[in-house]
């Protein structure tokens, strides 16, 4: 054989042995999860394992690597001829930060969603993303300034970093991303003054619930969002969000400070008094308090024929039929043809009919009113079509009345209507921006806001409907009265997702619940637990007397004060909900023990062995620390959440010993 031949097959031969080499330390890299990530793995799956490294401390990506390119085939993970070029990992509940060098390296990466989970720390650089379009951060614990490196991303059409924990102030250059089409920044703390923007292509913008100042530019751009864009930045001014500004140093110079107007009413400005603006807007404010005291007088005898009907209907009995389908046509053509004389209040289809008559004003209003659509959200309805959905009754809550609507295209959606007696303290203005607030709430264990509507004293909230009826019903509705309560497994299912929940409402935003109760617990298509109704009730004057089953679940502090809901009493009405879970007994029935006595009672409620005893007296436990009386003294939800996952993760390694005591591993 010549030299040339043995030349050529001893590089063939090192070829072979460098490849065979390469794979089994790729497998042997990824069979230890403790090694480091080995330099021969392609680098996009090293990118994804050093992501997951840091901003999944909880384990929720199952991420395994036995060949060269199954990261392609990893949840959320897209390819094209092995490059990534999306990364989908919404409501993954990932805790844990963003770490440099990790996704940044991905330069093929388009898409890159990592919304609704609860990671924190500052956003790294993503200048080494030069490919991307879609950016999602938003609805997580992010913190530090506004990312300057994104401005270097110049094909980016999506940029969502809303509710974070942002601050700083907005960088002018951001003008620079000339493809943008969607931009929103709301829900954090930025400061200072809105850029020029002049992006032709925008079409969704929202700076709304941050501590952005001065004058909004009046270009293009800006001027074709409305002032839902810019809610909740009190010093934000300007012919863009229709509110005037203070007047420029010019007017302070000597030759206008010889006028007495002017200074009086800057004067009066600084120290927040209202005083009548200069004469030559007199004209205008006469019409504005003349349209005031007409609107208030409509209003004030609106209120009073509502009382008068609510007070009516109160004294009505209280027992109901079972659902009952009809169309909300049908029901007000009835209700016009009904006689003078009204039969007796004891037939069920008559006070169904009286119950859901109230749904033709709507209807009747639709030229003043329009049905908003929340967070961005499609418009895939009309009110029209709303209006003429089939209605289903499901019951009557502490501000209002709940109706499950079919329309014609078989879109099912979830309708309370609101009653104007109890909300009427809470003015349009400040219904609306309650509501754009509400609506941006996006989370796997929150009954999602859909659209709201609101004309006159009428007004709507249009939620996500859930199949499987309310946790109440699942305590409740079927068992007798001899039946056990529900296992502690599911309890502590339940337990941890009313928590994340609660966890998100607490830390995504400034809101709270206010009306946490099991009846507010719905159970979704995969019997997921979901929290409905959160921070509704802030728009209404509710009392103890008028919603007895609901004042168990209020803390000490706001039975005797009358104070609004709290962080703390959220807490105070989730451990009244856990005791219910764990006895099966509703708080009306719970004994008013102290803390010690506590264990024996649930445990003579549910009457277990003693085989799961100390998982158990865990949530006994819990459930004791969260309804102390002393509002310092309760634990955040936060800490509650990782209580329950500590359980949770106890309870497994436990049963996993057993497994493999018993040979079944």
């Amino acid at each position: 054989m010549s030299p040339l031949m043995l030349l050529l097959c001893f590089l063939l031969q090192l070829i072979y042995s460098f490849y065979f080499c390469s794979s089994s330390s790729a497998a042997a890299a990824t069979s230890t999860p403790s090694a480091p990530f080995n330099s021969l793995l392609p680098s996009d799956a090293v990118s994804l394992l050093s992501f997951k490294s840091k901003a999944d401390l909880d384990n929720k990506l199952h991420y395994t690597l036995n060949e060269r390119f199954d990261y392609c085939q990893w949840r959320g993970v897209k390819c094209v001829q092995g490059r990534v070029v999306r990364l989908v990992l919404q409501g993954f509940s990932l805790r844990g930060t963003f770490p440099a060098n990790s996704l940044t390296h991905l330069d093929q990466l388009r898409i890159l969603n990592l919304r609704n989970n609860s990671l924190s720390g500052p956003i790294p650089d993503l200048s080494g993303l030069p490919n991307l379009k879609t950016l999602f951060l938003d609805h997580n614990f992010f913190s530090g300034t506004f990312p300057l490196s994104v401005l270097s991303i110049h094909r980016l059409v999506i940029l969502d970093l809303s509710r974070n924990n942002l601050t700083g102030s907005l960088p002018v250059r951001l003008t620079i991303l000339d493809r943008l089409n969607y931009l929103r920044l709301d829900s954090n703390w930025f400061n200072g003054s809105i850029p020029p923007l002049n992006q032709t292509q925008l079409q969704i913008f929202n700076v709304s619930n941050n501590n952005l100042t001065g004058p909004v530019p009046v270009t293009p751009t800006l001027k074709k969002f409305n002032i839902r864009s810019f809610l909740r930045n009190p010093s934000l001014c300007g012919e863009v969000v229709d509110k005037p500004c203070r007047s420029a140093p010019f007017f302070d110079s000597p030759s206008s400070a010889a006028s007495p107007p002017t200074p009086l009413y800057q004067n009066a400005q600084s120290q927040g008094i209202l005083i009548t603006p200069p004469p030559q807007h007199k004209h205008k404010k006469v019409g504005v308090v003349l349209g005031f005291v007409v609107g208030t007088l409509i209003l004030i005898a609106a209120v009073l024929c509502l009382f008068a009907f609510v007070k009516k209907r109160r004294e009505e009995t209280e027992t109901e039929s079972k659902a009952t389908k009809c169309t909300i046509e049908t029901i007000t053509n009835s209700a016009a043809n009904a006689t003078v004389s009204e039969p007796d209040d004891s037939s069920q289809e008559i006070k169904l009919e009286k119950e859901m008559k109230v749904l033709q004003a709507p209807k009747q209003q639709m030229k003043s009113g329009n049905l908003i659509f929340c967070s961005g959200e499609t418009e895939l309805y009309s009110l029209e079509q709303l209006m003429r959905a089939s209605a289903e009754l499901l019951g009557r809550g502490t501000i209002g009345t709940t109706y499950k609507a079919l329309m014609a295209s078989q879109l099912i959606v979830s309708v309370k209507r609101l009653d104007a007696g109890k909300t009427s303290i809470t003015s349009a203005e400040a219904f609306e921006q309650h509501m754009e607030s509400v609506g941006m709430l996006r989370h796997p264990n929150l009954v999602a806001v859909r659209a709201y509507f609101q004309a006159k004293q009428e007004r709507l909230v249009i939620y996500d409907y859930q199949p499987n009826g309310s946790l109440f019903n699942l305590i409740h509705g079927s068992r007798s009265t001899r039946a056990r309560p529900l296992h502690w497994t599911s309890c502590l299912k339940i337990a941890e997702d009313v928590a994340q929940g609660l966890a998100y409402i607490h830390q995504a935003s400034k809101l709270t619940h206010g009306n946490l109760k099991s009846s507010n617990v719905l159970l979704g298509s995969d019997f997921e637990a979901c929290l409905t109704d959160y921070s509704i009730i802030a728009l209404a004057d509710i009392s103890l007397e008028d919603d007895p089953d609901s004042a168990c679940y209020k803390a000490p502090e706001v039975r005797k004060s009358a104070r609004r809901a709290t962080p703390g009493s959220d807490v105070y009405a989730y451990g009244i909900l856990l005791l219910e879970l764990l006895t099966g007994k509703p708080p009306s029935q719970h004994p008013h023990l102290s803390p010690p006595d506590v264990p024996d009672w649930v445990r003579a409620m549910r009457e277990d062995d003693n085989e799961e005893d100390r998982w158990l007296a865990m949530l006994i436990d819990l459930a004791s620390i969260c309804s102390l009386t002393s509002p310092e003294q309760r634990p955040t939800m936060r800490q509650i959440l990782k209580m329950i996952q500590d359980i949770k993760d106890s309870a497994m390694v436990e049963n996993n010993k057993r497994d493999a005591h018993n040979g079944y591993s």
